[in-house]
């Protein structure tokens, strides 16, 4: 495998891991009171940080053109 098809395997994994996340917290909050808000927050940090990971790695794989 070259590096781009690397990295866009790692991308379509970080993409699971966001909706994983997705769901989870959802599910979380879903239970209303009896959800951790503390879990929730950081679960809603870890999203933020894969999305932040998924747009570094899709314009890696993005050509640069100047229009």
């Amino acid at each position: 495998m070259n590096s781009d098809e690397v990295l866009r395997v790692r991308l379509e994994v970080l993409r699971r891991e966001h909706r994983d996340l997705d769901d989870a917290i959802a599910a979380l909050e879903e239970r209303g009171a009896a959800a951790d808000p503390f879990t929730i927050r950081r679960l809603k940090k870890q999203k933020l940080t894969l999305k932040d990971r998924i747009a570094t790695l899709e314009d890696r794989l993005t050509p640069d053109i100047i229009a």
